[in-house]
């Protein structure tokens, strides 16, 4: 089976490397132009492009995928399917349709839940207990084609979005690669979604990182947990705006209002929230300093309660 293969950031790189393990005939790889990244505006490679480099897989960067000339090119390379994963580019009907087997893709969610960008972390700032990845076939409409295969995995309660995002990136590599042996063999099944049930998702900004202290611990707790690695929660903490990375819950009940600290001590620093409950800060990072215990900053810090 030839594979053209779609892709730009970590997570499709995970997938790439698993294609290549496994031997599977990529004959080219499609990934976004270089992009000027960094303090020093440096001409930075995708993930996905340095892997297809050093494997010595052709690499194609269009920056327009109706240009005819892409049509073209994709046509030469004579792909039996195109594997997308994360590229980053809407790919037009007249590209779907060249491989004979079509295009597959690998989405970091139990389809139709959570279609769209970030998938994965509104996964934990909703503070579902299960997610999972989902391979399916590519359709006109975005994250909506016949689903192939799920896999489910539970969320733990106080894991980040970056470590779910690892463990999904290898699952989902993992799952692409049954795939498309089964494809091949044609004991691929196909699962028209429902579409009734579909869900969206947003991207992050960080607008979203001050916390809203107004609601139930665990609501705030997953909020913290699933802004990281970024853009990373927030809160005012003694009149100084602190990067929140975790937190513990706690069972001290407190009339005062939500985001006031109840108390602050070797156990980290406790909050109101919602209902008379509280949190327990444990990390935190203020402006200029690294990234540290709750405990350590009040011994240089003392807060005075509110």
């Amino acid at each position: 089976m030839r594979v053209v293969f779609m892709g730009t950031p970590d997570f499709a790189d995970a997938s790439l490397k698993e294609l290549i393990k496994e031997q599977f005939q990529i004959a080219g790889v499609f990934t976004q132009p270089d992009r000027m990244r960094g303090r020093g505006m440096a001409l930075s490679f995708s993930p996905v492009k340095v892997t297809a480099l050093d494997a010595g897989i052709p690499v194609f960067q269009p920056e327009n995928m109706r240009d005819a000339q892409v049509a073209d090119l994709l046509r030469s390379l004579a792909p039996d399917i195109l594997v997308v994963v994360a590229y980053g580019k809407i790919l037009p009907d007249s590209i779907l349709e060249i491989p004979r087997f079509g295009a597959v893709n690998v989405h970091g969610s139990l389809l139709p839940q959570y279609r769209g960008s970030a998938p994965i972390q509104w996964a934990v700032l909703n503070g579902d207990r299960v997610t999972g990845v989902s391979t399916m076939y590519l359709s006109h409409e975005m994250d909506a084609g016949d689903v192939i295969y799920s896999e489910a995995t539970e969320i733990g309660e106080y894991e980040t979005s970056g470590e779910l995002f690892d463990r999904l990136m290898d699952m989902g590599a993992k799952l692409l690669v049954r795939t498309l042996h089964d494809i091949e063999s044609g004991t691929a099944p196909r699962h028209p979604q429902d579409h009734t049930q579909a869900s969206y998702t947003k991207k992050l900004d960080k607008s979203m990182s001050p916390i809203c202290w107004d609601q139930s611990p665990r609501s705030i707790l997953k909020w913290i947990y699933g802004l990281q690695p970024w853009p990373v929660a927030t809160a005012e903490i003694g009149g100084v705006n602190c990067r929140v990375f975790s937190a513990a819950y706690s069972d001290m009940k407190t009339d005062k209002a939500p985001g006031s600290v109840v108390d602050a001590g070797e156990a980290g620093i406790l909050v109101a929230c919602a209902d008379g409950q509280t949190l327990m800060i444990k990390e935190l990072q203020v402006p200029g300093k690294r990234r540290m215990a709750a405990a350590d900053y009040l011994r240089g810090h003392p807060l005075q309660l509110t």
